[in-house]
């Protein structure tokens, strides 16, 4: 049990017929690639004629109960969190690069086919023995774009089209100034230009308009703000197009062929007119890149921003950060300002968010409104994290990093959770949290006051601690999202 690899990040590349046949109670056949060659090339309609067809051939190695191994699946996540739940199909028939072709022909063209994701979940890009698929990320923190007017906070969504506008053309040109350490990945970056727009500190956002994370107007803000960032760099690409021609592969993709990703999701945008007039720039300029909107995790960056990671809902409004550099107690800080408007921040107040490991949904003194804005993502629904991303994934051309968290996960709950993100079209998810891997740690003091924590960020620094050479180059098998070497 020991020598099991329990920390290598693994991912489950599942094909629609298989939950199919989880749901059916029916059984799965196991192939030898080698055998049946072409299951890893196809997808959709083509991998299920081709896979029915070898079983009725009767050429697999075995068949198991589709729900057996299901069940091990969801075992593996509940013990490590990995063996992540990404969808094949789906990261298939929604991807741009995997059109009708130039030619217009029906079916799969196998040499363009997602055959996987990367370690974070969020890039689906195609490969082939010529290509290596490539992409180049950037984030904008949408905290910033919360503005204050007459005591009333709203987004400036103008602003934010205005700097999505901005950073496409920077995303583009670091694909021609770039260093390619293989030959394969230089022509696959030329030929279809991708890029990865994402967003942090969607969290921020929330607190500032004093919002639940899952309440109907959050959830609709989540949407609206996926939509305005997927217009703007669409746009901002096919103006580098009308300057600069559309990538080689354009006729290739789907977008030529008229279908953006939410026509992929069978999903109406808010305003179709002026999608119709992007979709006339498209139609007579072409993309500069095939791929725009990927949303990646941003455990780094949004530290260093000062925000909230990518689409989470906090941890926690009070925890503990191990780095190299020392520990760190870190606070919600927007709680604090509340607490401190309504005069309940106090040493006592400190006390019971730290017995309560940054909950504060047992604190009595806390009113009500506080405790539904404040949550931690052990106390949202995971339903409603789903359908969140849902919303936003029909406006999302690549994927997301979408962690789930469960406390005291079982095999059952599990079970549920995934079908329904499978059901409700996620391309892939990402880590599974439960709850021991990331508790706080508990203080104690022996005087008779509590000093308080610091705010978020670094201010707050305890004495460095030091580490022996071999601690120094090691992750933490509890805290792997805190590596600074893996961050």
């Amino acid at each position: 049990h020991a020598r099991r690899t329990h920390n290598i990040n693994l991912a489950n590349w599942i094909p629609d017929m298989f939950m199919e046949r989880v749901e059916k109670d029916w059984q799965w056949s196991l192939f030898d690639p080698k055998n049946v060659p072409e299951l890893i090339d196809t997808f959709g309609d083509e991998f299920r004629a081709i896979y029915e067809q070898a079983e009725a051939d009767g050429i697999y190695e075995k068949q198991v109960p589709a729900r057996q191994l299901y069940q091990r699946m969801m075992k593996s996540l509940a013990e490590t969190g990995n063996g992540w739940m990404t969808f094949k199909d789906p990261s298939n028939l929604k991807c741009n690069q995997t059109g009708p072709g130039a030619t217009g022909e029906s079916g799969n063209n196998r040499d363009r086919v997602v055959h996987l994701s990367n370690l974070c979940t969020e890039i689906l890009e195609v490969t082939s023995q010529s290509e290596t698929a490539v992409c180049n990320l950037g984030s904008v923190n949408l905290g910033e774009f919360v503005v204050e007017s007459e005591g009333v906070s709203t987004i400036d969504f103008a602003k934010l089209g205005q700097v999505v506008r901005q950073v496409v053309p920077f995303l583009d040109r670091v694909i021609d100034i770039n260093y390619y350490p293989t030959d394969e990945a230089g022509v696959s970056n030329a030929r279809w230009r991708p890029v990865g727009l994402g967003l942090m500190g969607l969290q921020d956002v929330f607190f500032k308009l004093a919002l639940p994370f899952d309440s109907p107007i959050a959830r609709d803000i989540s949407r609206r703000i996926s939509e305005e960032i997927y217009f703007n760099a669409l746009w901002a690409s096919t103006e580098l197009a009308e300057a600069n021609g559309p990538h080689a592969a354009f006729k290739e993709t789907r977008a030529a062929a008229g279908d953006l990703q939410f026509d992929l999701w069978g999903v109406e945008p808010s305003d179709v007119e002026r999608w119709a007039s992007l979709r006339e720039r498209i139609e007579k300029h072409g993309l500069r890149n095939s791929l725009m909107i990927a949303i990646a995790p941003t455990a780094t960056i949004a530290s260093i921003a000062g925000c909230y990671e990518c689409i989470e809902p906090q941890v926690s409004n009070l925890f503990k950060r191990e780095t190299l550099s020392g520990e760190f107690m870190q606070i919600n800080r927007y709680l604090v300002k509340e607490l401190q408007s309504r005069g309940l921040w106090d040493a006592q107040m400190i006390a019971d968010v730290k017995k309560s490991e940054g909950s504060i949904q047992d604190i009595d003194r806390v009113p009500d409104d506080l405790k539904a804005i404040y949550r931690t993502a052990w106390e949202v629904p995971m339903k409603s994290l789903i359908e969140m991303a849902a919303d936003r994934g029909a406006f999302i051309d690549q994927s997301q990093s979408l962690n789930l968290f469960m406390e005291s996960p079982t095999i059952g709950k599990l079970s549920s959770m995934y079908m329904y993100a499978w059901k409700a079209g996620l391309k892939t998810t990402y880590y599974l949290r439960s709850r021991p891997a990331t508790r706080i740690n508990k203080t104690t003091s022996t005087g008779p006051t509590t000093s308080s924590p610091a705010p978020d960020g670094p201010g707050g620094g305890q004495p460095k601690k030091t580490f022996t050479e071999e601690e120094a180059v090691a992750c933490s098998l509890e805290n792997p999202e805190h590596c600074e070497a893996c961050d």
